[in-house]
């Protein structure tokens, strides 16, 4: 797949979290700035506890992009994880 065509590409975002006040806020900030970085992504949210510990996350809330975890134990502004949705 040239470089063009991996920017075309769908993001695939999952939000890791059991459902506590943190996790929720985490869902909301990332939808945020995923509209503020104009990406095209699909959010999914995760509360299965044995899929979360797949990803190697012990501490919970945390963001999966594409596979890789970028976020993981905190709640970022939204500016912060535009500017990692934009790398």
């Amino acid at each position: 797949m040239d470089l063009e065509n991996l920017k075309l590409a769908k993001m695939e975002i999952k939000v890791l979290g059991t459902g506590c006040a943190k996790c929720k806020s985490l869902e909301k900030v990332t939808r945020e700035a995923v509209k503020k970085a104009g990406v095209d992504a699909t959010i999914t949210k995760v509360e299965d506890i044995v899929e979360i510990m797949q990803f190697g996350v012990m501490t919970t809330p945390a963001v999966v992009v594409n596979g890789q975890v970028v976020v993981k134990g905190k709640v970022p502004s939204v500016d912060e994880l535009t500017k990692l949705l934009s790398k």
